[in-house]
């Protein structure tokens, strides 16, 4: 049985895809870039920023926390909050709550817009701990993520065994594998086609509900 049940925010607790898009497109036009199809943004939901202005768009590190900056302009006044709550989450929530679960959420969002979000969707109640790299996006990879939400919980090496990171993306799969913890694959976020049938995810799962059902039915 999964006991402690980590969750990505970005693609699996909430649709972001609007205001995270939206705002590396304006970002990207600061710098001089133009992607008038916000589909094409889709990759900057899950990785670290930096990750996506200097992999995806081959900016310098100067120039990608310049980008950096102007996404965090837009997101911090307007972006953050296009956004909304996947149907079926808050009942999953409750339920893994109140089957006894342990419910953390492990993002690379800075911890400090994934306690607004949380807040302002009145799901903060349902976790006991929510873990995001600093501002500075130093140490900001997802295995680095969960080393520091596994420490902040005080979950031992001989628990990691009923741990699990929950997402949506090829990072967060990863990320648990590298820190020795299984993953479940989300495929309503936004993973390219493909993507989490090649992570090593112990489970893909098509909703919320599937995930709750999963999760209660092995114990």
């Amino acid at each position: 049985m999964y006991q402690y049940l980590l969750f990505d925010l970005d693609g699996t607790l909430t649709d972001s895809g609007p205001g995270i898009t939206k705002s590396a497109q304006y970002a990207l036009h600061r710098c001089g870039i133009e992607v008038p199809d916000l589909k094409d943004l889709r990759s900057f939901v899950g990785p670290p920023l930096m990750e996506s202005f200097r992999g995806r768009y081959g900016l310098s590190e100067e120039k990608s926390l310049e980008a950096i900056g102007w996404y965090r302009e837009r997101y911090g006044s307007a972006g953050i909050f296009e956004n909304e709550v996947y149907p079926g989450i808050p009942h999953a929530l409750k339920s893994l709550r109140d089957a006894g679960r342990t419910l953390i959420v492990a993002s690379s969002k800075p911890e400090f817009y994934v306690r607004k979000i949380l807040d302002h969707f009145e799901l903060s109640p349902f976790f006991d701990e929510a873990v995001g790299p600093a501002m500075d996006e130093k140490r900001s990879s997802k295995a680095d993520v969960i080393e520091d939400a596994l420490r902040r919980c005080g979950i031992t090496e001989e628990e990691k065994a009923r741990t699990v990171m929950i997402g949506d993306r090829i990072y967060d799969c990863e990320g648990a594998a590298k820190v020795g913890i299984d993953s479940i694959g989300v495929t309503y976020g936004f993973a390219d086609a493909g993507e989490l049938e090649q992570s090593g995810a112990v489970r893909l799962v098509h909703s919320a509900s599937e995930l709750e059902r999963f999760l209660l039915e092995e114990e």
